[in-house]
């Protein structure tokens, strides 16, 4: 299979022939990397075979970014938000946000100006020829973007927005959606002009270490109909529906379910997020990503991390719906030979013996002729998109198709795996 064969399958609750990989090394993590042993040439994402490839755009107010100081431990920056934030120099951390540049409604209103649709956000130049070869590659390729409470971080002080969104839901609202339109905007412009995806990944961290962060009335208040508009248009263009949610979070799954979530990552394991159990109780309706414990992978006993994979793996696989991911990210203290042996035990433990038995099953009914094709239906473009109204003599033209671009020079890549290509 490939691996947006594979992933899809998952996602749609399928036996694939494996389980997918996917995960989320620190640029520190990657470093160290280097040192021990990783080629220098070579990204983890190469080394290790992730399968799936992500592309955005900028929905930021794209204010300029200056440096402000600078250490030998951090430095300290603007921010296209407006704001200022603090980050170790080598980025082995999340940034720490130290002012932020909503203080009043009225400075909300100057930011939601800067919130308009433009070509300009996207990296044409090489995002889609990027795009381009991922697909050739056989790649998950996916549309992501930070919103909710996750985008709002940057503009609002923690306590000032956790106390908006009891006081005042309506405005919080109101700057979510303002953030997922934009989204639904960027992602149709960049699909309209060549770009083509799989799934859409929308980043919010809704939780910490004991629960949730906002009650889930205050979910339904502030961000349920902003999630619907994501899901829905993501839905509309056949694409699959991923959301990144650090802490635990469990009490929003029905909740995400009904507004139209396909897969929930990363389940972090610190946080009190369990696999096992949102498996057996949600995996007939939500797919999952992530949960094996990364503390592990870091433990000079090698038998806890595969007892880890081993015994998760068994569970979250069943009847597909299960792409292996770490609980959150690698950081630095996890070494190269110690991720090694972690993507060495889930390709073993992540096969599914029953995917073998369907080719043979299939070979042995004769196959029926093909019925004749209908033809294709037309997509209804997605409301929100909709301009206003114009004589029906102004609609545009269907624009021919561009011949495929050259593909980039071919590069001698290197698989983990030792395979030069898998069968589909």
């Amino acid at each position: 299979m490939t691996s947006r064969e594979r992933v899809l399958a998952a996602l749609n609750h399928q036996i694939p022939d494996r389980v997918p990989i996917q995960d989320s090394p620190w640029a520190a993590t990657v470093k160290r990397w280097h040192r021990e042993g990783l080629p220098e040439d070579i990204s983890p994402a190469e080394y290790f075979g992730y399968e799936m490839v992500g592309f955005g755009a900028d929905i930021t107010p794209r204010f300029p970014v200056r440096v402000l100081e600078k250490t030998e431990e951090y430095i300290v920056t603007t921010t296209p938000m407006g704001g200022k934030r603090r980050n170790h120099l080598d980025y082995s951390t999340t940034p720490e946000i130290i002012d932020w540049p909503i203080k009043s409604k009225e400075d909300w209103q100057e930011i939601k100006k800067r919130l308009k649709p433009d070509f300009t956000r996207v990296d044409w130049a090489s995002g889609l020829p990027r795009n381009e070869q991922a697909r050739q590659e056989g790649k998950f390729t996916f549309f992501s973007a930070a919103c909710g409470y996750d985008g709002l971080q940057a503009y609002l002080k923690s306590e000032q927005l956790l106390m908006a969104m009891v006081d005042d839901p309506g405005w919080v609202k109101e700057m979510i959606m303002t953030m997922a339109e934009l989204i639904v905007v960027m992602a149709e412009l960049m699909i309209t002009n060549g770009f083509v995806f799989d799934g859409g990944w929308i980043y919010n961290d809704m939780g910490y270490r004991n629960g949730l962060l906002f009650s889930p009335d205050t979910y339904l208040k502030t961000h349920y109909d902003a999630d619907r508009l994501l899901y829905g248009y993501f839905h509309s263009k056949g694409m699959k529906t991923i959301l990144h949610s650090c802490g635990n979070v469990t009490e929003l799954v029905p909740m995400l379910i009904e507004a139209g979530l396909d897969c929930l990552q990363p389940l972090e394991v610190k946080a009190g997020m369990d696999l096992v159990s949102l498996k057996e109780k949600y995996g007939d309706r939500l797919a999952f990503m992530g949960g094996i414990d990364v503390r592990l992978m870091a433990d000079p006993d090698p038998a806890k991390i595969e007892e880890e994979i081993k015994t998760k793996f068994e569970i979250a696989k069943k009847n597909g719906g299960y792409i292996y991911h770490s609980d959150h990210s690698i950081p630095k203290n996890v070494g190269f030979q110690q991720y090694c042996r972690v993507m060495e035990l889930v390709k073993k433990y992540g096969v599914y013996p029953e995917y073998q038995e369907k080719p043979a099953a299939e070979a042995a009914v004769p196959a029926a002729a093909p019925p004749p094709a209908a033809p294709a239906a037309k997509t209804a473009r997605f409301s929100l998109l909709k301009k206003k109204p114009q004589p029906e003599a102004k609609t545009p033209e269907p624009v021919a198709e561009k011949p495929p671009a050259s593909p980039p020079p071919a590069r001698k890549s290197f698989s983990f795996f030792k395979k030069k290509g898998e069968p589909k």
